[in-house]
């Protein structure tokens, strides 16, 4: 999925019409007005396309957003809780330059050595998670005030201090 990035997730159906509510990661208010196709994850991993046809802005973070061929409140309701793509390019023409995602394809960098490329971040509301792969295992680096030390935007590397024994738990 290299040429996608995760937007968000579908969080409810929303009335009778098919009506959607997507939650997305972008990191500031906007109603995806740019946005024609958003690719929903199905139950194989796989991303199929939607076309949009209305969206509205409900929050900072949340789209109330109608698909074509979803026009009634059971066929929206197969879609709640699946994770919504789009391709990468868009997803930055879209997003704040804060946003969590915009590490994608950073490197971690702990004491001048490379640990791996962050391949997803996923939110939680103490810290940021980043997933990395060493040695083909996958990895959670934990990104808070105490693990992260700075951001090379330029360089596209993140600075960590990890605590004692994180890598060992994973690749032992």
């Amino acid at each position: 999925m290299g040429a996608y990035l995760k937007l968000g997730k579908i969080i409810s159906a929303h009335g009778l019409t098919g009506e959607l509510l997507l939650e997305h990661t972008l990191g500031k208010a906007t109603s995806l007005k740019k946005v024609e196709v958003l690719f929903i994850e199905d139950y194989k991993k796989a991303l199929l396309p939607y076309f949009v046809a209305t969206t509205r802005k409900k929050t900072a973070n949340a789209v109330f957003i109608t698909l074509e061929g979803i026009n009634t409140r059971e066929s929206a309701q197969q879609l709640v809780s699946r994770a919504v793509w789009i391709p990468e390019e868009l997803y930055h023409q879209l997003s704040s330059k804060n946003a969590p995602a915009n590490l994608l394809g950073y490197q971690i960098v702990e004491h001048e050595k490379e640990i791996g490329i962050i391949s997803e971040v996923i939110e939680q509301p103490q810290q940021l998670l980043c997933k990395v792969f060493i040695q083909e295992q996958e990895v959670l680096i934990p990104l808070h005030e105490d693990s992260l030390l700075s951001i090379d935007h330029t360089a596209k590397k993140v600075f960590v201090q990890l605590p004692d024994g994180l890598l060992d738990i994973y690749l032992s």
